[in-house]
């Protein structure tokens, strides 16, 4: 297993390339999903690990915090891939709250530092985020909202785990004779 502060310099280097590329204002949901299990070479769901999750989540946290975002994180299927999520993006975007706290082996480590970390945390069934990382093919596509485009960020894995991100645009509508707005592909 890589060392936790070369895990967390990965995640937070993804991070940084998708928000760079995902052309996203303030205010806007990026969903991550995260195996920690996956992260650490074994297979998903098999060997949760609460300081790899921290790592993680600490590092990826702190990049979307302080670009004015909301992170949304995305539980395991124990929890039906519930999200965790601040009270004010539920209000803010009207998500129904549901009644779930995490924990490491229901719901995943990654989650539980979610609900211990933010200010005022809930459990919601679904969102429309405008990205999102998914760490360990844990299918954060549900997520998302309907037009997703790949990003490639400079790395494929953060640890052993398989490394997928995306953004979001409007879908295009028209035909062909349809003109677009460049500033929103």
């Amino acid at each position: 297993m890589e060392e936790l502060s070369n895990i967390a310099a990965q995640a937070s280097r993804a991070m940084q390339e998708l928000i760079a590329a995902a052309k996203l204002k303030k205010g806007d949901i990026i969903v991550v999903g995260c195996s920690s299990s996956e992260i650490i070479g074994s297979r998903i769901g098999t060997n949760s690990s609460v300081d790899v999750a921290n790592a993680v989540f600490d590092a990826i946290y702190s990049e979307v915090k302080s670009g004015g975002y909301y992170l949304a994180a995305q539980c395991c299927e124990h929890l039906n891939r519930a999200l965790i999520i601040e009270s004010e993006c539920a209000e803010k975007y009207g998500h129904e709250v549901v009644n779930a706290v995490p924990q490491p082996k229901a719901g995943g480590s990654f989650a539980t530092r979610a609900y211990a970390s933010f200010e005022a945390p809930v459990a919601v069934e679904e969102i429309k985020a405008a990205a999102g990382m998914d760490i360990g093919d844990v299918l954060i596509g549900m997520h998302l909202k309907r037009t997703a485009v790949p990003v490639r960020v400079s790395m494929d894995k953060i640890g052993e785990a398989h490394l997928v991100c995306a953004r979001t645009r409007p879908p295009f509508i028209g035909g062909a004779r349809a003109k677009y707005d460049e500033g929103l592909l």
